[in-house]
């Protein structure tokens, strides 16, 4: 395999993954959110953790403080 990424000794036979495996472990992706800074390969899931960061969240646990979109996810 030629391509040899030094950070972790992993080597690839295309380019294309090589690049991915940077990714992964620099964690840095083309679609990053505005609010958090986090990031992500596909513009899907930035539109997925967008609308979850958006939704209102009105039942809290008194134990931990999380907070969830329905009351019976509180109970469990």
């Amino acid at each position: 395999k030629p391509y040899k990424y030094l950070e972790c000794g992993k080597s690839f036979r295309w380019t294309s993954l090589l690049i991915h495996q940077q990714k992964i472990l620099t964690r840095k992706w083309p679609h990053e959110c505005g609010k958090c800074a986090q990031s992500f390969s596909r513009s899907s899931n930035l539109r997925a953790h967008q609308i979850v960061r958006t939704v209102e969240w009105p039942y809290e646990c008194g134990e931990c403080g999380k907070s969830f979109s329905h009351s019976s996810h509180v109970i469990r």
